[in-house]
């Protein structure tokens, strides 16, 4: 709790004052004819004659002189400030269209430029100091981006039909939602197999404890080969195995595809997922076993009733830490054929189409904070006495 007023909360003052330096000296959109050509920059203070951004400037102000001497008050306050510019920012950005490409061109579109990118980033780690400070828990955080995304919503809906990513989005999303179901079903396939095979790895350890050494050799190993590296070890085997053995060909099993991409992302998951739940089942407080013993519980009773509800936090925390990094790996399995979200950020590169990397790239980060989120907030609930 904030008591009073306090030296300057000097974190949130250099949040605000480089937000507030980007927007006014970068690039915030760019403006191309067709999609071939590239965009001409536009600053933010040369659209609309400036006034619109110098507006948007004055919460950053707010900001600044509310964290120099931050009480609680104030805190509330400078979140306002910061909720004010993120709620404006799509509408500044549909205007900024509406006025720069012009209707008798239409395949002209508008891009976002640095200071637009920059400006979010800054805003966003403003709101995670901002809450972290008002003690707020991790799902009214959220919430409060509830309303931003509302409002994005509704200017892609609306008015921002010339966004250059928008544009990209609408010429391929069937292909789009194809790659996104493929993504998650990797993404899902992977940590629900390494959950499964790291509990029997889990058992075999905790009743051999010669295992342990071998099991966490092993994985480490697995875990230090680049995953390009390990995309082409599994292509000879699996393309042999999917010509010899009829029901794993007609599964598709082949030397590219889901099948390597499968395999590799279990490998890498697998280590955090062995290590957190041999952790968690190990870092029971050998009194409470004791005590649940005294009671008369079997040793299948002490298990399911005490030791895994007490070890399941930190088991989740293995599962989250697992699918953040699962999320962000299946892009690679674009390049060896298993598609997902990475195969427009590799056609991009290819096309030198930014936006088309945006495409495949921006969703991919939306999904890891989405499961850091959820799965830390659930987390955070199953710990003893929860957590705000």
């Amino acid at each position: 709790m904030i008591e009073g007023r306090q030296a300057p909360n000097w974190v949130l003052v250099s949040l605000a004052l480089m937000a507030l330096l980007a927007w006014l000296s970068l690039d915030a959109v760019t403006v191309a004819a067709n999609r071939i050509v590239p965009g001409i920059p536009q600053a933010a203070l040369t659209v609309m004659g400036g006034w619109p951004a110098l507006l948007l400037a004055l919460p950053l102000l707010a900001v600044v002189v509310l964290a120099w001497r931050p009480d609680r008050r104030s805190l509330w306050l400078a979140l306002a400030a910061v909720m004010a510019v993120l709620l404006l920012l799509p509408f500044w950005l549909s205007a900024a269209a509406s006025t720069l490409v012009s209707p008798d061109l239409p395949q002209a579109r508008i891009g976002i430029g640095t200071s637009f990118w920059l400006l979010n980033f800054l805003l966003l780690l403003a709101m995670i100091e901002l809450r972290t400070r008002l003690g707020l828990s991790r799902p009214q955080g959220w919430l409060l981006l509830l309303p931003v995304v509302l409002a994005w919503w509704l200017a892609l809906s609306l008015w921002l039909e010339p966004l250059a990513l928008n544009r990209e989005y609408q010429a391929r999303s069937e292909q789009f939602m194809a790659a996104l179901s493929m993504h998650l079903r990797l993404v899902g396939a992977a940590v629900g197999a390494s959950l499964l095979l790291a509990a029997l790895l889990v058992m075999l350890m905790r009743r051999h404890a010669g295992a342990r050494k071998a099991v966490f050799a092993v994985l480490n190993v697995v875990q230090t080969i680049p995953s390009l590296a390990l995309f082409g070890l599994l292509l000879a085997p699996l393309a042999w195995l999917g010509a010899r053995v009829d029901w794993l060909g007609a599964l598709g099993v082949g030397g590219i595809g889901w099948a390597p991409a499968f395999l590799a992302l279990l490998g890498y998951s697998l280590l955090p997922m062995v290590r957190n739940l041999f952790v968690a089942l190990e870092g029971v407080e050998p009194a409470v076993i004791e005590s649940a013993c005294g009671m008369g519980m079997s040793q299948r009773q002490v298990f399911w009733q005490v030791r895994l509800p007490l070890a399941l936090p930190v088991v989740l925390e293995g599962v989250r830490i697992t699918t953040v990094q699962a999320i962000g790996l299946t892009a690679v399995a674009a390049l060896i054929g298993a598609g997902g979200l990475g195969t427009f950020i590799f056609q991009g590169l290819g096309q030198a189409a930014m936006d088309m990397v945006l495409l495949g790239a921006l969703p991919i980060v939306v999904l890891a904070l989405l499961a850091d989120a959820l799965l830390g907030a659930l987390t955070d609930y199953l710990r003893p006495g929860g957590a705000g």
